[in-house]
């Protein structure tokens, strides 16, 4: 069975990669990076404050990481936001 899921030797195939969406390639919209540190449970509290007021997902942010020689963690979110 797993060798359904291996490439067939005989064919010359090449991995193919998603097309870019529009969003990110449109030069009309630009990439808006969002850094929150503090105690972990400040930074998970605004977190979900910016998901209550609709700002973005929970999910949307990256893990909590470590700052270093510190208590302090820190999350990141891009969000891609149209220029006028």
């Amino acid at each position: 069975m797993k060798q359904s899921f291996l490439p067939n030797p005989n064919r010359n195939s090449k991995l193919s990669l998603p097309s870019p969406t529009p969003d990110e390639t449109s030069p009309a919209r630009e990439p808006l990076k969002h850094l929150l540190i503090g105690s972990p449970k400040a930074v998970r509290g605004e977190i979900h404050r910016l998901h209550i007021l609709g700002y973005a997902e929970v999910g949307a942010w990256s893990p909590l990481q470590p700052m270093a020689n510190t208590r302090e963690v820190m999350s990141i979110l891009i969000k891609y936001i149209v220029l006028r």
